[in-house]
C-alpha cells in the first residue's frame, strides 16, 4: 500500500515538473517571438542547453553593483539636543494629573533632559554637504556623522527649511568624500524598482528594495508635500536616507513612515521627498535661510459643486477664499472668487500645485496669472513678493479684527456673539486665541486656541484694540498677566517674556 502511495506522489510531482517546464519553454518562446528565426533559433538551442541561463532570465534584478556604487556616501547620523523641561516640585512620578495645574501656577524645576535622534543622509559633493531630514537635525547641540568605513566626523548645520522638512549639514573634515549623484524624481514611473539605504534602528547600513506605489501623494504635513511612496521597507532610523533608482541616483529623501497602530514600523507603506524640491532649494540651504515667493491669498479646492455653480465645465484650479491685504495679489488686482487656472504660464491643476509654483519663484519677479472671473478669462500681472517669515505680522484688514502679537506668540480676533454662544459665554467680550505660534512664550504658558483673554495684567479686554493697546504696555514688564475662560473655567495664565 505505502508503495502505492508513494508511486502516485511521484506521478503528481512529475505533472507538476512538466508544467513548470512547460511554462518556461513558453516564456523563452515569447521572449524571443520577434526576432529573426535565425537569431531565435541560436537562442532557443542556448537556453535548452543552459538551465542556468534560464533561471537568470526569470530571476529578480541584482542591486549589489549599484549599492556598491552608492553605499560610501550613505552616511548615519547620530544628534543630540538638549532639552530644559520645567517639572512639578509636588510630584516626580509620570502621568501625574496636577501636573499642569502646578506647572501654571507654581515654578517648576528647571532640569536639562538630553534626547538623541538616529537618522541617515547622503554626501552630495565632494566637499561634505550632505542632505537629510530637518526632523533628524533640527536644534542639535552635537551632530555626529559616520561613514560605511566606520569613520566619524562632526557635522554642523548649514541651512534647514521646517515646512519641507530638509535640512543641509556638512562634514567638518576636508575631503573628497564620496558623493552620490541626484536624479530626476520627475522621471520616476509608478512600477519602477528603488533602492533604500538607511540606518534603521540604529542598526548601520542597511540596504532595503521595493518599487515606486504612487507618486505626489499628500499627507497633509505641509503645504508642499507631493510625497513618492514606495512599498521599500524603511524603518526608524531611515530618515534622511536615499531613495535611489536603478540608474544608481537619488530621487528622494526617505521621510515618513505609515502605521495605522502609531507604532513607527514599516508595513510596506512609506514616503519620501521628491529629490527635486531639494535641488530646488540646495542654493539657498548653503547660505542658511529659504525665501520664498509670496501671492497672499487663501484658496481652496475646486469640488464639482463648486465648479457647477461657478459655470466651470470641469473642477479645476485654484479658488481664491481671501486675498490678504497689501499682498501681491491685492496689489495685481485679484479677488476673491477668482478661480486661477495658470501661474507662469503653467497650468494650475489643483490647488495643492499653486503654492509650490508660488514659493520656487524668485521674488520680485513679475509674472502672469491668469484667473476665471465670472466664467471669463484674466490674466493679471503679479510682482511676487516675500514670503512672511514665521511669526510675522501678516496684515489684515480691520474687519477681519485680527491681530497676531509676535513677541509673546499669540494670534487672537474679536470675540463674535456667535463664537460667545457656543462656548457658553453670557457677554461677548474679550479676544478668542486662534492660534499659538509654537516656541513660543505663550506656548511655554500653556496657551491653548479656543481660549478667551478677558484681562492683561488686571485690566479688562473688550476687543483686539484694547488687547493691542494693554500689550504694549505690559511689554515693559517681564511677567504678563492673563484671566482667560476656558470652557466653564476661568483661570489666570502667567507669561514670562524671554
Amino acid at each position: 500500500m505505502k508503495k502505492v502511495v508513494f508511486g502516485v506522489i511521484l506521478i503528481l510531482i512529475g505533472f507538476a515538473g512538466g508544467t513548470v517546464f512547460s511554462r518556461t519553454e513558453d516564456i523563452h518562446k515569447f521572449t524571443f517571438s520577434k526576432l529573426e528565426k535565425k537569431e531565435w533559433e541560436e537562442k532557443e538551442s542556448e537556453f535548452s542547453t543552459s538551465p542556468a541561463k534560464s533561471q537568470e532570465c526569470l530571476a529578480l534584478p541584482s542591486f549589489a553593483e549599484i549599492v556598491k556604487k552608492v553605499k560610501p556616501a550613505v552616511v548615519n547620523i547620530k544628534a543630540t539636543k538638549v532639552v530644559k523641561r520645567r517639572t512639578s516640585p509636588f510630584f516626580r512620578w509620570y502621568g501625574d494629573p496636577f501636573e499642569e495645574f502646578f506647572r501654571r501656577f507654581f515654578e517648576g524645576i528647571p532640569r536639562e533632559h538630553v534626547e538623541r535622534s538616529l537618522g541617515s543622509g547622503f554626501i552630495i559633493d565632494e566637499e561634505g554637504y550632505v542632505l537629510t531630514n530637518y526632523h533628524v537635525v533640527s536644534y542639535a547641540s552635537e551632530i555626529k556623522v559616520s561613514l560605511e568605513s566606520g569613520k566619524e566626523f562632526d557635522a554642523e548645520i548649514i541651512g534647514t527649511d521646517q515646512k519641507t522638512d530638509i535640512a543641509l549639514i556638512k562634514i567638518k573634515s576636508k575631503g573628497p568624500f564620496p558623493i552620490i549623484k541626484m536624479g530626476n524624481s520627475d522621471e520616476l514611473e509608478i512600477g519602477e524598482w528603488v533602492i533604500a539605504i538607511g540606518n534603521p534602528f540604529g542598526l548601520g547600513h542597511t540596504v532595503t528594495a521595493g518599487i515606486v506605489s504612487a507618486k505626489e501623494r499628500v499627507l497633509g504635513t505641509g503645504p508642499y508635500d507631493a510625497y513618492i511612496q514606495t512599498d521599500a521597507p524603511i524603518n526608524p532610523g531611515n530618515s534622511g536616507g536615499p531613495l535611489i533608482n536603478i540608474k544608481g541616483e537619488v530621487v528622494g529623501i526617505n521621510a515618513i513612515i505609515y502605521s495605522p497602530t502609531g507604532i513607527p514600523q514599516n508595513i510596506g507603506i512609506g514616503f519620501a521627498i521628491p529629490i527635486n524640491l531639494a535641488k530646488s532649494l540646495l542654493e539657498q540651504l548653503k547660505k542658511g535661510k529659504v525665501i520664498r515667493g509670496w501671492l497672499g491669498v487663501y484658496i481652496q479646492e475646486v469640488t464639482e459643486d463648486i465648479a457647477e455653480s461657478l459655470g466651470m465645465k470641469e473642477p479645476r484650479g485654484a479658488l481664491v477664499s481671501e486675498v490678504i491685504k497689501g499682498s501681491p495679489a491685492e496689489e495685481a488686482g485679484i479677488k476673491r472668487g477668482d478661480v486661477i487656472i495658470s501661474f507662469e504660464g503653467k497650468e494650475v491643476k489643483n490647488s495643492r500645485e499653486l503654492p509650490t509654483m508660488v514659493a520656487s519663484t524668485e521674488v520680485g519677479k513679475v509674472v502672469d496669472v491668469k484667473v476665471l472671473r465670472d466664467g471669463k478669462p484674466v490674466t493679471l500681472k503679479v510682482k511676487i513678493g516675500k514670503m512672511p517669515e514665521e511669526g510675522e505680522v501678516i496684515p489684515k484688514t480691520e474687519e477681519e479684527g485680527v491681530v497676531e502679537e509676535e513677541k509673546i506668540g499669540l494670534r487672537v480676533q474679536n470675540l463674535t456673539k456667535e463664537m460667545a454662544e457656543s462656548l457658553g459665554i453670557s457677554e461677548p467680550y474679550g479676544v478668542i486665541v486662534t492660534d499659538v505660534l509654537p516656541n513660543s512664550p505663550a506656548e511655554d504658558a500653556g496657551f491653548q486656541r479656543g481660549d478667551v483673554i478677558v484681562e492683561v495684567n488686571r485690566k479688562n479686554i473688550r476687543d483686539v484694540e484694547d488687547f493691542k493697546s494693554q500689550i504694549e504696555k505690559a511689554l515693559q514688564k517681564k511677567v504678563l498677566l492673563f484671566l482667560v475662560k476656558r470652557g466653564r473655567a476661568t483661570i489666570y495664565i502667567a507669561l514670562k517674556l524671554r
